[in-house]
C-alpha cells in the first residue's frame, strides 16, 4: 500500500516542507517552501548507489540551487532506504537574507531527521516481484 506523510520545520520565517510517497519500496520525496515553491532539482538516491542530480534552469542564464536540500537530505537518508528514492526540491524565498540561507541547512537535516525516524517506526513492507526463470518467458 501506498502512504503518504508530510513533515514541516519552520525557522528564520519561512517553512520547508517534506511530502513523502511509498511507491512500493520507493520513495518520492517533494521538498518545497518558501514563497515559491517549484520543482528546481531532481536527486536519485538507492542505499548501494552515489546520488544523481538535475538542476533545471533558473534565471539569468543560472540553474537553481535547491540542489543543496536535495543532495543534503538524500545523504541523510540513503542507508534508511529499501529502494530508490527521489528527491525533489525547490524553496524560493523572497529578498532571501543570509541568515535564512543559513537555515537552509539546519532544516533540511531536520526534515531528514524526521524522515529517517518515521522510516525507523513504519519498515516498508512489500511483496517481492516475481520473474520469469532464466529459461522461461511469457506464454
Amino acid at each position: 500500500m501506498n502512504v503518504v506523510v508530510r513533515f514541516n520545520v519552520t525557522k528564520e520565517n519561512y517553512t520547508m516542507t517534506a511530502e513523502v510517497r511509498t511507491v512500493g519500496p520507493d520513495l518520492t520525496i517533494t521538498v518545497t517552501g518558501g514563497d515559491n515553491p517549484h520543482v528546481g532539482t531532481i536527486t536519485a538516491i538507492t542505499d548501494g548507489t552515489d546520488f544523481q542530480t538535475i538542476q533545471y534552469p533558473s534565471h539569468d542564464g543560472r540553474l537553481h540551487k535547491d540542489n543543496f536540500i536535495s543532495e543534503r537530505i538524500a545523504r541523510q537518508i540513503q542507508h534508511h532506504l529499501t529502494g530508490s528514492a527521489t528527491v525533489m526540491a525547490g524553496v524560493h524565498v523572497n529578498h532571501i537574507t543570509k541568515k535564512q540561507i543559513a537555515a537552509a541547512a539546519p532544516m533540511s537535516d531536520n526534515l531528514a531527521k524526521q524522515i529517517n525516524d518515521w522510516l525507523q517506526q513504519h519498515p516498508i513492507e512489500v511483496k517481492q516481484p516475481i520473474y520469469y526463470g532464466k529459461n522461461e518467458q511469457p506464454h
